[in-house]
């Protein structure tokens, strides 16, 4: 049977196929179960809740410039054209997309590929990070005039302690200095260096800002495996852009009609996946950057993952208790693929469910965490923790679910670690103010 919390419990971590629980949240109960095996305890982070992922209004629209009569900015020569342009397609999402924002996956916790340093949306404006190895020192907070609205974040593979924070007109590079070894800073980015994160210990700078093109909101954020490349995407454009970090110079890349609601490069760097608020999502191999467009009965793409070896994806939709996953069947730069259902009927059938909310996928490939619409009172609030197999197609087998700290907690947004060594590390930013961290642990990883 699977692992159901008790009201009022709190989840702690899973040991074996069991999650476990305590009646109140304190590191305790997690020094008992896994504090022993992996040496460390990893914390709850509280922090202030506020709207964090709240969608503009049309007064945010109309102080930053002219506005139509449905509240979508328009500038300049080339924005009227384009508005002429599109005036046929005013039924698509447009300028819908921004109302449907809240109900993407937007990455809003990230964890730093090689050490156990977190990073998560903590305000309107504001980051908050907590470095678990570093534990005698105060969470980190991120904060700077640029900053404003932030949407999604992620830490820079490969390229030291380097996040990136989507946000309103552009994208915040954040990048850490120690004593006699300060952060690097892009020529020519000088005017807003010296901005200091607040908090204790290491401390953090603005090294960059990549302004967008027509300051649009920045609501998507995913780096090349090798941490060279940052792609970026807004609701409020149909294009994407891949920048060049280092020199600070954005490509856009256009194709479509209709706000772009997610971007995921895969993890060999082969291929890269962009969806759209319409209900279709392209394909890209990275070689030669040709695409292929995919179209969904099913809605628009919630949430989007990619399999540790990339060469599946597995798609949450709108309009689906269950996933899709795409297959590649032959190697890159190939992009002859195949979409297969993932069903996963206790969503429905346990929770009375109305639908899938956002998914994460363990970097092992070994267990999936999912939260869903509604459901139950018993269930609601509630991820669904699935352990899953790929032989070659997915196989899913329910564990049970995590409940979170505080009155009827809702998860916000969740995300694995990506190379925990001792095995899947989940964390979730919760509606009651709590980023928690939950150890998955089973024989094939720490447990003897």
């Amino acid at each position: 049977m699977p692992s159901f919390p008790p009201p009022g419990s709190v989840t702690v971590c899973e040991v074996n196929r069991d999650l476990i629980t305590a009646e109140t949240l304190s590191d305790d109960r997690a020094k008992d179960t896994y504090g022993k095996l992996l040496g460390l305890v990893f914390s709850p982070v509280p922090f202030q809740l506020e709207q964090l992922l709240s969608p503009p209004s049309d007064n945010d629209a109309e102080q930053d410039g002219r506005t139509d009569g449905d509240g979508v900015q328009r500038k300049g020569l080339l924005a009227i054209l384009q508005r002429l342009v599109n005036e046929s397609f005013r039924r698509l999402f447009r300028p819908n997309d921004v109302h449907l924002l809240p109900e993407v996956d937007v990455q809003g916790v990230s964890w730093h590929q090689n050490k156990h340093i977190i990073a998560f949306i903590s305000g309107p404006s504001q980051v908050i990070l907590r470095d678990y190895e570093d534990s005698g020192k105060d969470p980190i907070m991120l904060a700077n005039e640029y900053q404003r609205d932030v949407r999604v974040l992620e830490w820079r593979p490969n390229g030291g302690r380097m996040l990136s924070v989507g946000c309103k007109g552009g994208i915040c590079i954040w990048a850490a200095s120690y004593p006699g070894n300060a952060a690097s800073v892009r020529s020519g980015a000088a005017s807003f260096v010296g901005s200091l994160s607040r908090g204790t210990g290491i401390r953090y700078i603005l090294a960059d800002f990549l302004r967008s093109e027509d300051n649009e909101h920045i609501s998507a954020l995913t780096w090349s495996p090798d941490g060279r490349y940052l792609a970026s995407a807004s609701y409020e454009s149909s294009s994407f852009t891949v920048w060049d970090v280092a020199q600070g110079v954005g490509t856009p890349i256009r194709r479509g009609l209709g706000g772009i609601s997610m971007l995921k490069w895969s993890p060999t760097g082969d291929y890269f996946f962009a969806s759209k608020f319409d209900g279709t999502f392209y394909l890209w191999e990275t070689n030669t950057w040709a695409s292929e467009q995919w179209s969904s009965t099913s809605g628009f793409v919630k949430g989007a993952t990619w399999d540790p070896d990339g060469r599946m994806i597995l798609l949450a939709f709108s309009k689906s208790s269950s996933l899709g996953s795409v297959h590649f069947a032959s190697k890159p730069p190939s992009l002859d693929a195949h979409l297969l259902p993932v069903d996963l009927p206790e969503i429905m059938s346990l929770t009375g469910s109305l639908g899938i909310e956002k998914i994460a996928w363990d970097n092992s490939g070994e267990r999936l965490a999912v939260s869903f619409k509604d459901g139950d009172e018993v269930y609601r609030g509630l991820i669904a923790i699935y352990d899953t197999r790929r032989t070659p197609l997915i196989s899913t087998s329910l564990i049970g679910f995590i409940r979170g700290p505080g009155d009827n907690p809702k998860p916000m947004a969740f995300s694995f670690h990506g190379r925990f060594k001792q095995g899947p590390l989940l964390s979730v930013c919760w509606s009651s103010g709590f980023c928690c961290t939950y150890p998955l642990l089973f024989r094939s990883h720490t447990l003897p």
